[in-house]
């Protein structure tokens, strides 16, 4: 999985479409991430001891196929590559700019 945990997404498809967000958790084996503030869902809970009751927001995880990355240099909706350098490391590039977006970790 290409996205990482900080990276600013789009939704490209469903309710959400078109609204963007910061990822705060990834989960690379089921190919998902949250988006901060979106894809939410309501659950109602009963009062369980000192907890009151009520309806509570949650966010649901989403496909990495359905969003796009914003690139933080050029601001457009990019797909993510790889570029190996002449020490051996690993980069993210964005595919429209090609600037580095950060260093990924190993090889």
């Amino acid at each position: 999985m290409k996205l990482i945990k900080g990276d600013t997404v789009t939704i490209t498809t469903g309710k959400d479409k078109g609204r963007s967000g910061a990822i705060t958790v990834a989960f690379p084996k089921q190919n998902t991430i949250v988006i901060k503030g979106l894809n939410l869902f309501k659950k109602h809970t009963k009062a369980q001891g000192d907890q009151k009751g009520g309806i509570i927001e949650h966010e649901r995880p989403i496909l990495v196929s359905k969003v796009a990355l914003v690139c933080p240099h050029c601001k457009k909706l990019t797909r993510i590559g790889y570029q190996i350098d002449t020490s051996g490391s690993k980069h993210r590039i964005c595919k429209k700019c090609k600037t580095v977006l950060d260093v990924k970790v190993g090889k």
